[in-house]
């Protein structure tokens, strides 16, 4: 655990889960401007159940800052912060969370014009939205499979196929109108928050809720920065104004 790693002579006994644009980080003290809660760690912090929330791990970076005069360790780089070093390990083997089979790149609108049309029409989805996930997703492959066991174009998993009564996952109409109906559900559930919807799309609606915001996942962070690249893109390809990710503030 993160805060096992901390210099010797730091005597933390408190660990602050801090909320802020979506996103969870741990420090030694309350993080400025964000909504924190403390979690109290023993003296065998080492052995203790991951402060995240599960078992699952992730890249990043302990950061040391001066607040009010004191010495403070955390993971998020905030004003005045100073890198000490940098840690990694993976997500959960039973998480879906993955980077996605398609890379940043230039838009791409000459594939499925109907069917992006169709479904952005009939669910009330923002195409541009609707063409950056499957971007990142399968970069618009029908056949594509993951190695979470994802398919087709919008890289259902399968219970998804089951819920949304999907006959053939490789249909590109099928999938993509699939697709936008969860994307629908998450934008209901997140009440807009684009950035939330990435996350749980990415990673399901139980880990975003569970860790209150985009999970510390490596797999999951690069999803939703991808995606957000891309709606971008889409959005000004299709000659739409930019168009915020956060429409609602984090709680």
């Amino acid at each position: 655990m993160i805060i096992a790693a901390l210099p010797a002579d730091v005597e933390a006994r408190t660990v602050w889960r801090c909320l802020h644009d979506g996103t969870v980080s741990l420090s030694t003290a309350p993080e400025p401007g964000s909504t924190c809660t403390a979690q109290e760690v023993d003296d065998d912090a080492a052995a203790l159940p991951n402060l995240w929330g599960t078992m699952g791990t992730f890249q990043g970076t302990l950061y040391q800052r001066e607040q009010d005069g004191k010495t403070v360790y955390g993971t998020r780089n905030l004003p005045g912060s100073k890198p000490l070093f940098g840690f990694g390990v993976e997500s959960p083997p039973h998480s879906p969370a993955h980077i996605g089979l398609g890379k940043v790149g230039p838009p791409r609108l000459d594939l499925y014009r109907n069917e992006f049309r169709s479904a952005a029409r009939s669910t009330g989805i923002d195409e541009a939205w609707l063409r950056a996930i499957a971007h990142a997703e399968s970069y618009f492959d029908a056949e594509a499979v993951s190695e979470k066991g994802a398919r087709g174009v919008m890289q259902l998993m399968p219970e998804v196929v089951s819920d949304y009564s999907v006959d053939n996952p490789h249909s590109a109409k099928e999938s993509i109108l699939a697709g936008a109906r969860l994307i629908k559900a998450l934008d209901a559930h997140y009440g807009g928050d684009l950035i939330l919807v990435a996350a749980a799309y990415n990673a399901g609606v139980g880990t975003v809720d569970e860790y209150g915001g985009v999970p510390p996942y490596e797999e999951t962070q690069v999803y939703v920065a991808k995606v957000s690249k891309l709606y971008a893109s889409y959005r000004k390809a299709i000659g739409l104004p930019a168009r915020p990710m956060h429409l609602v503030p984090a709680k």
